[in-house]
């Protein structure tokens, strides 16, 4: 095995946010030396890394300069040129999760038509390539309303997703490619993290369910274990598993579900790289996801997925009507709740809906923990100077 502790190896992260600020933490644990690229001078990562350059992700040269300088390569947000990837790889260079498996998550249009080829359930959906495209379906009466419309790419924390009801709803929509999903009545969102390793080492991480903020479109509480049914946690692990295999990934890989009225399980949309639904497992799992990704991206035993207690996560973002250099107000009072764990991301700008940090609660009962999760909720402000 190769000796990666207190030694000359490299690990390259393509982007350092928050997910890599947080990966960064394991990698000191085990004193394993770090190159991350960000776009930003401001980076939450740059502060953690041995080595920090400031360039952008998307940059054929950029990314291809970087990664020859490693040992293995790996990132924490999707926006990165797969192009330069696919030449690494071709040059011996260890990628994971591989261009290959990126390629087919990157748009979520090929992403939804992988999962057709793939017999993985999902909404029934069509791909447009222009905003015209999706409006002449819609006077053909080949798309009924309401649906789910999603940009193709770019998208993230609930930018580019929209419920459309109207035909007006459509006159604020970005141009470019697109889907249109089925609205499809659901009980429960969920989201299962898969971890697999180079040796073909598979685990999954218990359902976690997702309680979404109704305008913002962003996560407001993971909790863990999600309140469902044995039985169709099961099945969620299993689907979870399928979608692993299919895109053949190393690493972590976040599948978003939905629970239907009847129980059945569908794919929402994946993210290859650790994933706000994991962060719960800082203090309530036995192995947390960063600590796990770096086990799978370097091919060592992954560790145990188990919770050690029961956990929720409430994301920390930016106050509306606030923009500038960023407080949080009453930080102090939620830190002498019991249980209770803040993560502040080194964001120093706050703008509304802005993802600043998130706080973990870790209790034996988790409607305890949910409750405690609400106090926070209602007393902690990101707001600005």
């Amino acid at each position: 095995m190769a000796n990666y502790f207190s030694s000359n190896f490299t690990l390259g992260i393509l982007g350092g946010g928050q997910l890599g600020k947080m990966m960064l933490y394991e990698t000191r644990k085990f004193d394993i030396t770090t190159h991350v690229i960000d776009p930003s001078a401001e980076a939450p990562s740059r502060i953690s890394c041995d080595y920090f350059e400031q360039g952008d992700l998307m940059d054929f040269d950029t990314v291809y300069n970087f990664g020859k300088n490693v040992d293995v390569l790996t990132f924490e947000i999707e926006g990165v040129n797969i192009e330069a990837l696919a030449k690494l790889e071709s040059e011996g260079k260890k990628v994971y999760p591989s261009s290959e498996t990126l390629k087919n998550i990157q748009d979520k249009g090929v992403q939804k038509n992988f999962y057709k080829l793939h017999k993985i359930p999902t909404a029934p959906f069509l791909v447009f390539k222009t905003k015209d495209d999706l409006t002449e379906a819609i006077v053909r009466k080949e798309l009924t309303l309401p649906f789910v419309w999603k940009s193709c790419t770019g998208g993230y924390d609930g930018n580019g997703v929209s419920v459309i009801r109207t035909e007006e709803d459509i006159i604020p929509l970005a141009e470019g490619s697109c889907i249109a999903e089925k609205l499809i009545p659901f009980k429960n969102e969920l989201a299962v993290i898969v971890v697999r390793n180079p040796s073909g080492e598979v685990k999954t991480y218990p359902v976690v369910e997702m309680e979404f903020h109704p305008e913002a479109n962003q996560v407001e509480y993971v909790i863990c274990p999600a309140r469902i049914d044995d039985k169709v946690a099961k099945n969620a692990r299993d689907i979870a598993v399928k979608v692993s295999e299919a895109f053949k990934h190393v690493g972590l890989l976040a599948v978003e579900m939905f629970q239907t009225e009847d129980d059945e399980i569908i794919v929402n949309e994946v993210a290859p790289r650790p994933h706000n639904s994991g962060h719960y497992s800082i203090e309530g799992s036995y192995t947390n996801q960063f600590e796990q990704q770096i086990r799978a991206i370097l091919d060592l035993p992954l560790g145990n997925t188990d919770s050690k207690v029961g956990g929720i996560m409430v994301n920390l973002v930016g106050a509306e009507g606030h923009t500038g250099e960023v407080v949080y107000e009453n930080i102090e009072k939620i830190m002498a709740m019991q249980g209770v764990t803040p993560h502040i991301y080194g964001k120093k700008q706050t703008r509304p809906f802005r993802k600043m940090g998130h706080v973990t609660i870790v209790n034996e009962d988790i409607d305890k923990a949910r409750e405690i999760a609400e106090e926070v909720k209602n007393n902690i402000k990101v707001i600005s100077k």
